[in-house]
């Protein structure tokens, strides 16, 4: 074999090797809670807000829709950033995840650190987007980027006109 030929044969054994390594998935056990506020607002026209909260990946990919609530079908394209990337190309998907538009109040919801496919995400950058769309009121789109991986974070996001407090706990326990 001549040295071309080697160094192509261990180039070829060490790259698997390599990509499993950057592929690697979270812990089994890794979750992320969300601790969510919808702010009382006073204002005769108020109705409940439509509200998105997805994860995506460095490449700007969906891979979860974690929470959607919605009251008709009619009113997801109002939550224009989440059905640009998600809404309008998986039906089944917005079946399986709508619920009800919610009153003012906080709420709690668990990410299992599963994407729409039932997979469990591998480690690396991802972005929390939560998106809000009152009728007759307002239109807040939050991001934060965080690192999935094997250390447990705590994150806030600031309240805006259509949200309160945010804040995200992932833990791999």
């Amino acid at each position: 074999m001549n040295a071309f030929a080697k160094s192509l044969a261990s180039l070829t054994l060490a790259f698997p090797i390599a990509f499993t390594a950057i592929a690697k998935p979270i812990p089994e056990t890794a979750t992320m809670e969300v601790e969510f506020q919808l702010p009382k607002i006073d204002t005769a026209m108020y109705a409940r807000p439509y509200v998105a909260v997805w994860i995506e990946d460095s490449k700007r990919k969906p891979v979860r829709t974690v929470q959607l609530w919605v009251g008709k079908d009619e009113w997801l394209k109002d939550l224009r950033s989440w059905w640009r990337k998600v809404g309008r190309y998986d039906r089944e998907l917005v079946d399986a995840v709508t619920s009800a538009t919610r009153p003012a109040g906080e709420y709690r919801f668990v990410w299992d650190g599963l994407d729409d496919n039932g997979k469990r995400v591998e480690q690396g950058e991802y972005t929390f987007y939560v998106e809000v769309v009152r009728e007759h009121g307002g239109r807040n789109y939050l991001r934060e980027k965080m690192t999935l991986a094997e250390a447990d974070f705590t994150q806030h996001l600031k309240p805006t006109e259509e949200t309160g407090d945010i804040r995200i706990q992932y833990s791999v326990k």
